[in-house]
């Protein structure tokens, strides 16, 4: 269901791009699986780098946390096999890169929390925290993390 919910929206996803080692992109445990950190990048693996309130606008910022939701997307179908193993989104945690005067984290945030709710509907309403901080791995705009709910039997 799941997944052809992306066929139906003409989502390609991009990657899997797994973190380095001794990291797991996907941990599963207990009727849950949560993402490692997932950078903004392209299908060509490029990432969007910058800081938002100097270098990137918050609409920018918005796109960037797009390509993370599609990136932690696409490590979660790598290691669970399908979406379709996923009963609901339970929370994400947004990081942006951002000046000390740049207010708008939860806006940049909303840009993954659409892609959850688009892809998983009712089921991809989640908690989310959205936070400001200086610099994230290789210069990306925005980090984020996902931890779904697995359907029963399927831990």
């Amino acid at each position: 269901m799941h997944e052809a919910r992306l066929a139906q929206l003409g989502i390609t996803l991009p990657g899997p791009f797994p973190p380095h080692d001794p990291l797991d992109a996907v941990v599963v445990h207990g009727g849950t699986a949560r993402t490692s950190g997932q950078l903004p990048r392209d299908a060509a693996g490029n990432i969007r780098t910058g800081v938002l309130g100097r270098d990137l606008t918050s609409a920018e910022g918005v796109e960037a946390a797009e390509l993370c939701a599609l990136n932690a997307l696409s490590v979660l179908r790598a290691t669970l096999g399908s979406l379709d193993r996923i009963e609901r989104v339970l929370t994400v945690t947004a990081f942006i890169a951002c000046t000390d005067d740049f207010v708008q984290q939860p806006t940049v945030a909303d840009g993954a929390s659409h892609v959850l709710m688009q892809v998983f509907d009712a089921a991809g309403r989640h908690s989310r925290s959205a936070i400001g901080v200086a610099a994230l791995p290789r210069g990306g705009a925005v980090e984020i993390e996902v931890t779904v709910a697995l359907k029963q039997g399927d831990s």
